[in-house]
């Protein structure tokens, strides 16, 4: 049977051999800690480093670009509905949130005083006219009436100077020469009176035609005046929008001036968008907006231009300003409104509202 040998190892190791062999010391659990503290710190410093790196590049090579606001509100020329005549409403066809165009009817007044006082306009430029008529005519008479006299003057003149011929010779007598004197008197006297009459007339046509007499041009003005009161007893839309603030009731009593509704032209809705003091530096007419409303969401963005700066912030223009020279003031950081307008085809798309919220950025970079 053959023997198995084991072999064995009989080398010993060597001095230098137990130093690679030795297992380094264990670190302790605080000790791990600490270092996974540092390490921690180290990396959120970097982020930080790195978020403030990116948030200043972005800001120097976009954001220094644009001035935004979320403090801007849509808002209109809205056109106020008064009666221009006083009477008693007798139809309201419009309504609240009624879409009309320019000239549909909004509300009707009573026209029957209208019509009564159109009536009597009429009459008086008819009279007018004839009176006229008649101031032309009497000229023509008081002319004749002149030329009348001027024919009596001349046969008294005759008539006295044939006497007085004769009355140096006894033909005539003294009662006779005595009577043609009157009548020459009478006959200058007459003349003089048709022609006062005459010039009387003629100055109540003076400079003007039938057509163009003082009375007639009165009586005219007064009946236009009753035709537009008859034609005002409609009121009309004067421009299109939708119907807001509609006060107006069937049998109500209204006078000049009083406010019936409110028509908003929706289509032309411009924004007015509050930016601070600070951040109109850049800011001028003409440069793009873009835009988005609460209404809509971001997902619709509606395109501007800056078309104007307010005149003043709205601190300014309050009804009771402040007061800064005051021993406590204090600082506020003032806000001036900039108008912006949109795009009619966006607008048309998407119709806004007056006073709905909408947030603005300005490209101040153009």
């Amino acid at each position: 049977m053959a023997s198995t040998h084991v072999l064995q190892d009989t080398t010993i190791p060597q001095a230098g051999d137990y130093g690679h062999r030795v297992a380094a010391p264990e670190l302790t659990a605080g000790e791990r800690r600490s270092q996974l503290r540092q390490r921690l710190f180290a990396a959120l410093g970097g982020l930080v480093v790195v978020i403030a790196l990116s948030i200043a590049a972005y800001w120097y090579f976009v954001g220094s670009h644009y001035a935004s606001t979320d403090n801007a509100y849509v808002d209109a020329s809205t056109a106020q509905i008064t009666p221009r005549i006083e009477g008693t409403l007798a139809s309201v066809p419009a309504y609240d949130t009624q879409h009309v165009k320019r000239g549909d009817i909004l509300a009707i007044v009573d026209p029957t005083d209208a019509k009564i006082a159109l009536a009597q306009a009429q009459a008086n430029f008819a009279q007018a006219q004839q009176h006229v008529a008649q101031y032309f005519a009497n000229v023509d008479a008081a002319a004749a009436q002149v030329a009348a006299r001027r024919g009596d003057l001349a046969r008294a003149q005759m008539d006295y100077q044939r006497r007085a011929s004769l009355a140096s010779t006894g033909a005539v007598s003294g009662d006779e020469l005595t009577t043609a004197r009157n009548d020459l008197q009478t006959a200058q006297s007459g003349l003089t009176q048709a022609i006062n009459q005459l010039t009387s007339q003629r100055a109540l046509i003076a400079g003007t035609d039938a057509a163009h007499n003082p009375e007639v041009l009165a009586a005219k003005a007064a009946l236009d005046k009753a035709k537009l009161d008859l034609e005002r007893t409609v009121i009309r839309a004067p421009i299109g929008g939708v119907v807001a603030q509609n006060t107006a009731q069937i049998g109500q009593h209204v006078a000049p001036g009083a406010p019936l509704m409110s028509v908003v032209p929706v289509a032309q809705a411009y924004v007015n968008a509050n930016f601070k003091e600070s951040q109109l530096a850049h800011v001028r007419i003409g440069q793009p907006v873009t835009l988005t409303s609460d209404l809509y969401g971001s997902s619709v963005v509606f395109h501007g231009t800056v078309v104007g700066l307010g005149g003043g912030t709205g601190a300014a223009f309050s009804v009771i300003p402040a007061q800064n020279a005051t021993g406590n003031w204090i600082k506020v950081v003032q806000r001036l409104p900039v108008r912006i307008a949109l795009d009619p085809k966006e607008l048309a798309a998407h119709p806004l509202r007056v006073g709905l919220s909408m947030n603005a950025e300005i490209k101040i970079a153009d």
